[in-house]
Formats: structure tokens, C-alpha cells, sequence
């Protein structure tokens, strides 16, 4: 996978709360086991009416805005655990998302998808917000080595947390598989230790 260390992007502004999985990847979607074309069904019934129509009052839909990080409202990915929606974020192209809370099981399936959710206080994102609706061309910085997010607009910036193990991987472009190579000389010397003990 491709490292993530720093990213600088305008932004998809998406302020609304409470969205639930079911609207971020429908329930008819969930058949197929392939990530291949999720993203292509990402809100699908936000960005689509009943004849296949595009939406042109939806976000994903209006050209001005577009990016590799979607800001969200708070609790983002609610509802149900499903991976797919995950899948539809990467697959659509988004690196981060941003909101001041999300789903727990939502957050863990967004960072083993290489998707990074950012939690920021609720200021800090309706500032953004603000910033956007004035100025769709605004960009934020995720420096995910010093753990912090910037809106450019205004240079102000929050530290945001992320468990230490997964900082690792993404930093490194690693998932769990290649983390577990990359430490097979320990593991070796460990279970050597550990024959030699008994």
C-alpha cells in the first residue's frame, strides 16, 4: 500500500450528521466480495434518484467541489458494521475523513481499508465548514507523523489520536500481513527463545 505520512487537499464538505452506513454503501451493494466498483456506489441514493439521474443539488455531484478528504458532520458511520462501506470511501478515492465522532466499528474498518479518520472537536469543524462555504478552493494538511490537522484558511491546526499500531502501517504503507513480515526476525528469535526455554 502506498504510504501515508502527509496529506494536503481541498475537501468534499458533506455537513451532515448521523449518516449510517446504510447511506454511505446501500444494502443491495453488499453482494459482491470484490472492493472493485464500490466507490462508483458511494451514497448511492444521495447521488441518484429512482431513474438513475444524478442528484446536481448533492456534493458528489457539484464539480466545484472535490478532494481527497471528505468532511463529514458527527457520527459518521453509524449503524451497521459493514466493511463495504469502507470500501465505497477508498474506492471513490478519499484518503481521509474528517468528523467529530465517528462509529467505532466504522473507524476500524476506514483505517484497515488505508482510509484515515481524523476526530476533531465540533469547532474546529464547523470552522471548517465555514471556511469551505466561503472558499470551496480551501485546503487541509493531515500530518499524520506529528498527528495533527491544519485548515489552511485559517492556520489553525488540532492533534488528533490514532492507535500507535496503525499510525505504524499507514506511515509505512504496511497492512496487518506486512506488518507481521516486517517483524519475522523477532517473531523467529522470539519462538527460538521461547524452544530453548522449554
Amino acid at each position: 500500500m502506498e504510504k501515508f505520512i502527509t496529506l494536503t487537499s481541498t475537501i468534499v464538505p458533506l455537513p451532515i450528521e448521523n449518516v449510517d452506513t446504510d447511506q454511505i454503501i446501500p444494502a443491495r451493494f453488499l453482494k459482491a466480495t470484490s472492493k472493485e466498483g464500490f466507490g462508483d456506489n458511494l451514497f448511492r441514493d444521495w447521488r441518484y434518484d429512482k431513474d438513475n439521474h444524478p442528484i446536481q443539488s448533492f456534493v458528489l455531484n457539484n464539480p466545484v467541489y472535490k478532494g481527497e478528504i471528505l468532511v463529514a458532520g458527527k457520527n459518521f458511520g453509524s449503524g451497521s458494521s459493514r466493511e463495504h462501506a469502507a470500501w465505497a470511501i477508498a474506492g471513490y478515492g478519499f484518503k481521509v475523513v474528517v468528523s467529530s465522532f465517528f462509529a467505532d466499528i466504522f473507524k476500524n474498518n476506514a483505517m484497515n481499508n488505508f482510509v484515515l479518520p481524523v476526530v476533531v472537536p465540533e469547532k474546529f469543524l464547523a470552522a471548517i465548514f465555514e471556511s469551505v462555504e466561503k472558499d470551496p478552493g480551501i485546503t487541509l494538511t493531515v500530518d499524520l507523523e506529528n498527528q495533527r490537522i491544519t485548515n489552511n484558511a485559517t492556520g489553525k491546526s488540532e492533534s488528533f489520536a490514532i492507535n500507535a499500531y496503525k499510525k505504524e502501517c499507514f506511515l509505512k504503507g504496511f497492512d496487518d500481513i506486512d506488518y507481521l513480515l516486517s517483524r519475522k526476525d523477532q517473531i523467529e528469535n522470539y519462538e527460538r527463545r521461547l524452544g530453548q526455554a522449554n
